[in-house]
């Protein structure tokens, strides 16, 4: 395996910048806008269909003209393409973490580390990282790298596999099917793993489940090598290639339009499927005689396509910034979005042209002369002012990898939201066992929930001897309200925005049930609804605080509606998140669910909290305790006002 020649006949497909481009595209899209491009996240499986292919491909052409595979020149190429825009990315995200972030200099060293190792994805996976946590602290501007670790597992050992399945098995249809075989059992091993409900990460991230696209595409390339592919083709054969170019297309952009990350149908068959859509396309822009490859190079897609990999690496860090410093996102829904793209395009280029393709052409034999010559004769030059600041930004990026295994975890920082949120979560867990015992009783003896007209007069007699709460009633609430709520029997599911005023709430409503957790999305709590209905503990009224950390399909809103059953009253707070895009959808999905679901009332406390930025902790989403009064006087008008 040493030695090496140049490889006779090997071409260069430009059709498949225009894939690339394409799946950058709709990765950039997901990214920004996820629950308006809901389907866009299905651009990686472009890049790793790609790459098996292409890898594979040459592969085998160097192994069929030399009987060897030059490995010492195969890895040099990869590393002087991949390392160097890498490496600047993870330590200049870390230099602007460390200068201007430092709540995320938590576990820094760890990112960079498992980043050049490539083995991010598994430490993401062991460390509970949801690609689908995107509110507050949970979001990291490194999450995207998990693909590009997978890929440099798969350059690091495929080189031996490709030459041990040549050697042992000889046939190239029969090494294709192993392939296919594999990656068929890497699928099934996904829709196994799957659970419904469940945060869908482990899935996402895994080798072992993600290993498909790349074998499908490995499969094609020992059956469909690219220089045994003819230009002259009868007719017939070009109009069937072009056909099936069409049929894929059309239905990959039907997939990355509809097909939500969070749906089962992703991880239960999804994704194999569009793997395989995009490997038949890869197949008939690989073949000269088709014209898909012509119909997929021009002067953008091959800008997007050669800068594919700067733009994926700078994409997230530049949004997550971005997004931390203007917080109403959700204003702004197309302004904000073309300024994050024209901010990664331009770093991209400035990575290309100065870093990417200076050092993946730079001859590094000549490094320790040029060294040397500099040090001997020092001068000031592009290149040296280049590489100072290169050398003042990786400096930097080090120290706070340095200062990283000190820094606390964004959640224990002692931020007054923090500490109130910690308090609420112990108050919450004392009183819920208690809770359900009552509700599950009242629930048996079929008592009613609310105010009767017994209850009724009872409360306006105690509003007027025994007041309580007085403190609510420069909220707007009356005392009659007040000793209303006393008496109603609720169930609360929410977020973090419920966790921070559920003491409030749970001293209006004493008989209030409240399950709130940190980072919570609807998906996760429809589980936690049937649980609690199989306990015959759910109460006739419903309160629901979710939306703050994501969107939701109307699936799953039909899910969680089903699971509540229409005989209840379900009250649905709608969501204040200024910084993030999806307050907008949230909300008009709420407004469109009150026309199908006859028990549903939506709470408007968007309206109210849009008017008062001074009822909100920094970060402009959780009331502070001026604002959690007003959010539980809100709810308390909407559950026991007449």
């Amino acid at each position: 395996m040493a030695g090496k020649k140049r490889l006779k006949n090997s071409r260069y497909i430009t059709g498949f910048d225009g894939l690339r481009a394409i799946g950058v595209i709709g990765v950039i899209l997901y990214h920004l806008m996820p629950y308006t491009f809901t389907g866009g996240y299905l651009g990686v499986p472009i890049f790793m269909v790609v790459s098996g292919y292409l890898i594979t491909d040459l592969l085998v052409q160097e192994w069929e003209q030399n009987q060897w595979i030059n490995l010492k020149s195969f890895y040099l190429r990869r590393v002087k393409r991949l390392y160097p825009g890498l490496i600047t990315m993870l330590f200049a995200t870390g230099a602007y973490i460390t200068l201007f972030q430092r709540e995320m200099l938590h576990q820094l060293n760890q990112i960079i580390i498992t980043n050049i190792l490539y083995v991010y994805n598994w430490w993401q996976i062991g460390h509970g990282q949801s690609y689908f946590d995107r509110f507050a602290n949970n979001e990291s501007p490194f999450t995207h790298l998990w693909t590009l670790s997978i890929e440099g597992q798969f350059y690091l050992i495929w080189p031996f596999i490709v030459v041990a399945l040549i050697i042992g098995l000889k046939n190239k249809n029969r090494i294709a099917q192993v392939l296919l075989a594999v990656s068929v059992v890497s699928a099934i091993w996904m829709a196994i793993l799957y659970q419904p409900n469940a945060d869908p990460s482990r899935l996402y991230y895994g080798t072992d489940t993600r290993v498909f696209s790349i074998l499908l595409g490995a499969a094609l390339a020992f059956v469909w090598p690219s220089t045994a592919l003819k230009q002259k083709i009868v007719p017939k054969q070009r109009l069937v290639l072009d056909g099936i170019g069409l049929v894929s297309v059309l239905s990959l952009v039907w997939l990355m339009v509809k097909l939500n990350a969070e749906s089962s149908l992703v991880y239960r068959g999804g994704l194999f499927l569009f793997s395989a859509l995009v490997c038949a396309l890869v197949a008939v822009v690989a073949h000269p005689g088709a014209d898909w490859n012509r119909l997929l190079t021009n002067p953008v897609f091959n800008w997007l396509g050669k800068r594919s990999y700067g733009i994926y690496l700078y994409q997230f860090p530049v949004m997550i910034f971005f997004e931390t410093i203007f917080k109403n996102i959700a204003d702004h829904p197309v302004l904000y979005p073309v300024i994050e793209v024209a901010i990664i395009f331009g770093l991209t280029e400035l990575s290309y042209r100065f870093i990417e393709q200076p050092l993946a052409h730079y001859p590094y034999k000549q490094l320790w002369h040029q060294l040397k010559q500099f040090m001997h004769q020092p001068h000031w030059n592009r290149v040296v002012g280049r590489v100072t600041g290169l050398a003042i930004v990786f400096l930097i990026g080090l120290v706070g990898a340095f200062q990283a295994p000190f820094q606390p975890a964004p959640d224990t920082y002692k931020s007054a939201l923090a500490v109130n949120i910690k308090q609420n979560q112990k108050a919450n867990q004392k009183r819920k066992d208690a809770l359900i015992k009552k509700a599950k009783a009242q629930n048996k003896a079929g008592q009613a929930n609310g105010p009767t007209s017994k209850a009724e007069k009872s409360a306006e007699a105690a509003a007027q001897k025994h007041p309580i709460n007085q403190e609510f009633e420069k909220y707007g609430l009356s005392q009659v309200t007040i000793q209303r709520a006393q008496n109603i029997s609720v169930t609360a599911i929410g977020d973090s925005v419920l966790l921070d005023g559920s003491q409030a709430l749970q001293k209006l409503f004493p008989n209030m049930l409240v399950d709130a957790a940190v980072g919570r999305q609807l998906y996760q709590s429809i589980q936690i609804v049937k649980d609690y209905d199989q306990k015959q503990a759910l109460s006739d009224t419903v309160l629901v605080s979710l939306g703050t950390n994501g969107a939701f399909t109307q699936e799953q809103m039909a899910q969680f509606m089903a699971a509540i059953g229409t005989k209840r009253k379900v009250y649905w707070l709608n969501a204040f998140v200024p910084t993030r895009p999806w307050q907008n959808d949230v909300n008009q999905t709420l407004k469109n669910a009150t026309k199908q679901y006859p028990n549903l009332t939506v709470i408007d406390w968007y309206s109210q909290a849009a008017k008062h930025s001074d009822w909100f902790y920094q970060d402009k989403v959780h009331p502070n305790p001026t604002g959690v009064n007003e959010y539980a006087a809100i709810i308390t008008k909407a559950l026991a006002a007449k």
